[in-house]
């Protein structure tokens, strides 16, 4: 049998509708998912969105009787965290399911929409369940927002049941919980920082940020600094390793705890450094699955990673920009910034529908005697507003970068020091700590071994 197992000793009355169970209120995890206002596709722009797994290589089967729902979740099928399923949608709900899987197996997950109700709905899932192969899960879309019919449908073996009309994001986060080790650890939020071009302080922005959220908002933090030959992570925090990020990328599968306790240098007590070699005494061939492994491995232990990305472009620079789940573009207020932005910009929201748009940042506002694309303008061309805009000031930011310091520990008061706070807030989601410490999800993980 599947995991929709017939129930034979089901009652034959349909189940009572919400308002009559005499049961306890549910709790928040017993209601049916598809309808709340967190699993909007949009959710990120007003808030954070959910930091999710990347679903593994399966089988998707989606039946549906309506074709909104059945274009839903194919926009679902293109996000990034589903790159690695395999997603088919066809249409006529769940007879349509029955009468295919007579002939041919099942895949690893169904998705069936129907719009019965009591009897007739379970009569269908009865009849899904006799064709369905051993271990395959079914996520059942209907139109009834009823706790009861929820509850129920869990307990006869419908793993996931959402509530129509859907959005991409309940159906990404449906199909992501049923692939999660409940008892694994979440899975850390990654930031990626590019710049538009060269020279526009991405990576001086990125440490900074990252020593923000660690020192501010009591976060366990890794930088991983991806500009192999030409890295300022070491320099920026004053550290010289002999090992680092290199060692992890040309040999991913050697990975583990033991070996990243060695390669990450500890900057402070919740700040740790994935160092470039930024050594040119050989060539730098990147992988794109080393370069994702990698990422995968260092989430699983802290609850933000930072990515340093540098300004080139090649099958794993777009890959690990676009599998970030937050992404920051820094700019300069000139022309070629202007262009390079406008692509990225276009690029990251055709290819990333489901999730926020990036963060841009103005960065070196108010040359003296330079001519400048206003900031106004610049935001009207690519049609979003800067998160931050900085201004020019190379005293504070040659200063910090010559002693090997970040720029609220010169300035901690100033202006660029708050809009920093304010920026690192936006995109790790937190509150300022006030000093108390935080009790879980701690880089001890990374500094011990698996039991």
């Amino acid at each position: 049998m599947s995991d929709v197992a017939y129930n034979d000793d089901m009652d034959t009355e349909a189940p009572p509708v919400a308002t009559e169970d005499p049961a306890p209120p549910p709790r928040a995890e017993d209601e049916p998912r598809g309808t709340q206002p967190a699993n909007d596709q949009n959710a990120g722009e007003g808030g954070l969105a959910p930091v999710m797994k990347p679903v593994p290589r399966i089988t998707i089967h989606a039946f549906c009787e309506f074709p909104e729902s059945g274009s839903t979740i194919q926009r679902a099928g293109e996000d990034r965290r589903l790159a690695k399923a395999h997603l088919t949608v066809h249409m006529g709900g769940v007879a349509a399911a029955v009468e295919q899987y007579q002939t041919t197996s099942t895949p690893n997950l169904i998705i069936v929409e129907t719009s019965a109700s009591g009897n007739e709905l379970f009569g269908q899932l009865g009849a899904l369940a006799e064709v369905c192969d051993a271990g395959t899960k079914v996520i059942v879309v209907g139109h009834l927002n009823d706790v009861s019919l929820y509850r129920e449908m869990i307990r006869q073996g419908v793993n996931e049941y959402l509530v129509a009309p859907l959005k991409p994001l309940a159906v990404i986060e449906a199909v992501s919980r049923l692939y999660i080790d409940p008892d694994a650890p979440p899975i850390g939020r990654t930031i990626a920082f590019m710049g538009a071009k060269g020279g526009v302080g991405s990576s001086t922005l990125a440490h900074n940020i990252g020593w923000s959220i660690a020192a501010g908002f009591n976060e366990d933090v890794v930088i991983a600094d991806l500009d192999l030959p030409f890295g300022t992570a070491g320099l920026d925090f004053n550290q010289d390793p002999a090992q680092g990020i290199a060692d992890a990328l040309t040999a991913p599968e050697r990975l583990d705890d033991v070996l990243l306790d060695r390669l990450l240098v500890k900057c402070t007590d919740r700040l740790s450094l994935f160092a470039a070699p930024a050594v040119l005494d050989r060539e730098y061939e990147v992988d794109t699955e080393s370069c994702e492994s990698v990422i995968e491995i260092v989430r699983a232990g802290v609850p933000c990673v930072i990515v340093d990305l540098p300004h080139i472009w090649s099958p794993w620079t777009k890959k690990a920009l676009l599998a970030a789940d937050e992404v920051v573009i820094t700019a300069m207020p000139d022309l070629a910034s202007l262009r390079n932005t406008k692509n990225l910009v276009d690029l990251i929201r055709q290819a990333r529908p489901n999730d926020a748009p990036p963060h841009l940042v103005l960065n070196q506002v108010g040359v003296p005697k330079r001519p400048e694309i206003p900031a106004k303008d610049f935001a009207e061309a690519i049609g979003m507003d800067p998160a931050l805009v900085i201004p020019f000031n190379p005293g504070l930011f040659g200063t910090a970068a010559n002693n090997g310091q970040m720029l609220e520990e010169l300035e901690p008061k100033g202006k660029t020091s708050d809009n920093l706070r304010d920026l690192a807030q936006m995109l790790c989601g937190r509150e300022a700590s006030a000093g108390k410490a935080r009790k879980s999800f701690s880089l001890k993980k990374l500094f011990s071994r698996k039991a």
